[in-house]
């Protein structure tokens, strides 16, 4: 499935994945998948994913029989079928057993941040195990009915959580969250939190609240963490961000003022960065020895879509 938007040369952005949602209610279809002999496992200790790393390069893919005396799966997901026609499923295992796991020769336990920073595998391949993560880990955080308080049973191979209690039905939340570039000419606005790196900006980001519009968080979430208000808003490009389950959606707004307010309870500092200055920090070259966000993360595509002028007109 190629694809050719920019989300898609973003981390976890590709994703070729044949889905086949439309099959997830059928057991006996599912159950075949698990048991064909092509069938492939992205397999989780907790929320760490397990690499194979006995044949080389390492990789996250494991046939049934590499995990399966591990312990038992607490969750096992049907993620769908990939490119080579080969059925590719999540597995979660306890993370009591980390210990054991990474005592085996030939495996190793890496996070998936890690992962993404080295760029251990190819995008589509960091594509489908982000989204393995994601739906692994909000089957962790809805054990229980949200409606009655019951526990739920997973259903649908794992794309659905039914409750026995009540019959209500939930499905996997994703979080939207705002990530923006505030523009004035040849200049724009980067902060830094405590937790960044030492030296490293960033554009800045907010999680969307209910009843608002793309457009309204990023211009209230400027307002609020840099005291800048903001007119026009353009969309750029968007990123599955599995940490544990939001979509950054990554837009430029055009300031109508540059007197920066910090919020203190948001951001350490924020200032205004020229073409130039931003060139240097992703070069790393600038003389303060600031940088910028790593090339998985969508705040690095931005800067560098402003530097290099392939932004959205404003």
């Amino acid at each position: 499935m190629p694809s050719f938007d920019r989300s898609a040369a973003v981390g976890f952005g590709l994703n070729p994945l044949d889905r086949m949602s439309e099959a997830r209610a059928d057991a006996e279809f599912v159950r075949a998948r698990r048991h064909d002999a092509a069938a492939r496992f992205m397999v989780f200790v907790g929320d760490v994913p397990l690499l194979d790393v006995g044949a080389g390069a390492p990789s996250p893919l494991f046939a049934a029989e590499a995990w399966i005396g591990l312990g038992p799966a607490r969750q096992e997901i049907f993620l769908g079928q990939d490119e080579q026609g080969r059925p590719l499923f999540a597995v979660a295992l306890d993370a009591g057993l980390a210990e054991a796991a990474a005592a085996r020769p030939g495996l190793e336990l890496l996070d998936l941040r890690s992962i993404a920073m080295r760029g251990l595998f190819p995008p589509d391949l960091l594509g489908e195990l982000g989204g393995a993560k994601a739906i692994l880990s909000w089957h962790d955080r809805h054990r229980y009915c949200a409606n009655c308080g019951e526990p739920s049973r997973v259903s649908c191979a794992g794309w659905r959580r039914d409750c026995p209690a009540c019959g209500a039905q939930h499905f996997p939340r994703v979080d939207p969250v705002v990530i923006m570039l505030a523009v004035d000419g040849d200049r724009c606005l980067l902060g830094r939190q405590p937790r960044f790196a030492a030296g490293m900006y960033s554009a800045l980001a907010g999680f969307l609240e209910p009843g608002e519009t793309i457009e309204d968080a990023v211009r209230r979430e400027i307002s609020e963490e840099a005291g800048i208000a903001c007119a026009e808003v353009a969309y750029f490009a968007s990123q599955p961000w599995p940490f544990p389950s939001s979509l950054m959606i990554g837009c430029f707004a055009r300031a109508q003022g540059t007197d920066i307010v910090i919020d203190r309870n948001e951001l350490e500092d924020a200032r205004w960065f020229t073409r130039e200055e931003v060139r240097q920090m992703l070069d790393g070259t600038h003389p303060e020895g600031l940088s910028a966000p790593r090339p998985y993360a969508i705040a690095h595509h931005l800067v560098r879509a402003f530097v290099e002028g392939t932004g959205p007109a404003l």
